[in-house]
């Protein structure tokens, strides 16, 4: 499908139309089976992600990202990393995330992504991989294409906050000083591209050079801006995410509260686990719970 002729001109966005409403229908099915009961804050949750989502990929913000400014862009990554993953997650119930987690497939991935060190590097390289004036034009040019590149953004974005968030079955549970550390890390090196923006003396994308200007910026004030955009809204979000947390793990170590403790989603995924290893060694094993 071509661009819209004007900024704000209105765009079908087919496969998120398509997709959207999918979501809601497998979420709505999942947590009506026995023991997968979603409450009402985590529906709530939920409900929030995937509006945040369509406001990301959807008119006018996913037009705006497409083809006219860099910090439309930009809003949108922040959204896709930042704010939908996890509010999908902490609106999901434990028992449904266990169950999309238990593949050998999947739960190998999210091995490797619960993990800070692999964590950071993956956010960095789709970060960096997907804002390449090929990729960007390439999503400017077809739908398709922009599709898959917001979902591997989405999904980095979940591996992003997978070393942070306790739900996730199986996860090594890192101190707060760790999850802090991990998250302030996180805001610095995946947007070093940030620092390229504010200083360039021109603009680096041909997609988002447009005669004159859009709403009343020029490319290179758009990309000056969207650095700083880039730069200033990670910062504060991860460093708040960071600060609240080694703050409750204080409050919790001063009053002697267990605020993470133990849940049996955590050890049956390591009995799965251990029995995947004897059976790979020819140990025949326990059969693994259900």
């Amino acid at each position: 499908m071509t661009a819209a002729a004007q900024p704000f001109g209105w765009h079908l966005h087919l496969l998120w139309l398509l997709a959207l409403p999918a979501l809601v229908a497998l979420y709505a099915w999942a947590t009506r089976q026995q023991g997968c009961a979603a409450s009402g804050r985590q529906r709530a949750l939920f409900l929030c992600g995937v509006v945040v989502l369509v406001a990301a990929v959807t008119w006018p913000l996913g037009d705006l990202a497409a083809h006219w400014l860099l910090m439309a862009l930009v809003l949108q990554r922040l959204l896709l990393t930042l704010a939908v993953p996890p509010l999908l997650v902490l609106g999901t119930p434990r028992a449904v995330i266990a169950r999309l987690t238990r593949p050998p497939a999947v739960d190998a991935v999210l091995r490797v992504a619960v993990r800070p060190v692999p964590a950071v590097a993956i956010v960095t390289v789709v970060a960096v991989a997907t804002l390449t004036t090929g990729a960007v034009s390439l999503a400017a040019r077809s739908d398709v294409a922009r599709v898959l590149i917001e979902l591997m953004v989405l999904a980095s974005g979940f591996v992003l906050w997978a070393p942070v968030l306790t739900e996730l079955p199986g996860a090594p549970r890192l101190s707060a000083l760790g999850r802090g550390g991990y998250l302030i890390v996180q805001s610095i090196v995946p947007s070093f591209l940030s620092i390229v923006w504010i200083f360039a003396r021109h603009s680096l994308y041909p997609t988002f050079t447009h005669p004159g200007t859009v709403v009343g910026l020029s490319p290179l004030l758009d990309q000056q801006l969207a650095g700083f955009l880039a730069k200033l809204s990670t910062i504060a979000v991860l460093w708040t995410v960071a600060f609240v947390i080694m703050t409750r793990a204080q409050t919790a170590e001063t009053t002697g509260e267990d605020t993470e403790p133990l849940m049996w989603s955590d050890v049956e995924r390591e009995i799965e686990r251990a029995d995947r290893r004897q059976r790979r060694q020819g140990w025949p094993g326990p059969p693994a719970p259900r």
